[in-house]
């Protein structure tokens, strides 16, 4: 496969601004997930994972850890965009889905936030990484 295909971009500076705070964001959901910051590390994050009925709760852990983490990065500096944004995509609708859903769009720890970071990521998946990426130098 052509790199410069996954590469190809013809957005513009809105999605530039829009992949960078949402890459941001998803770092400081992320990192967390691996201890830093105070945050519950892979075994916290593991257990709420077992919480929730999802099964190898540890593998788990480690991927949503890293789809946040290391996806936001990417995002930020805009290489292999659309691959990161499908991650965080996939991320955000188990977040809907299994641990929000229940509490409404609107209520207290509901789906809100969870549907949008899953919108702006689907966005950033479809239009690519935009301007000022290395995704758009990639591919021309």
């Amino acid at each position: 496969m052509n790199i410069s295909k996954i590469a190809y971009t013809n957005a513009g500076w809105g999605l530039t601004v829009l992949r960078i705070v949402t890459g941001v964001i998803f770092i400081g959901h992320g990192l967390p997930k691996f201890g830093f910051g105070g945050g519950p590390g892979l075994a916290g994050t593991a257990g709420f994972m077992e919480s929730l009925g999802l099964p190898l709760p540890m593998v788990m852990a480690g991927l949503v850890a890293s789809a946040e983490a290391i996806g936001g990065i990417l995002l930020v500096i805009g290489f292999m965009a659309r691959p990161a944004a499908f991650t965080q995509v996939i991320a955000m609708l188990v977040a809907t889905f299994l641990v929000h859903w229940e509490n409404g769009l609107m209520g207290a720890g509901g789906y809100q936030w969870s549907l949008l970071m899953a919108a702006a990521t689907t966005a950033i998946m479809i239009e690519g990484a935009g301007k000022f990426s290395i995704d758009w130098k990639i591919s021309g």
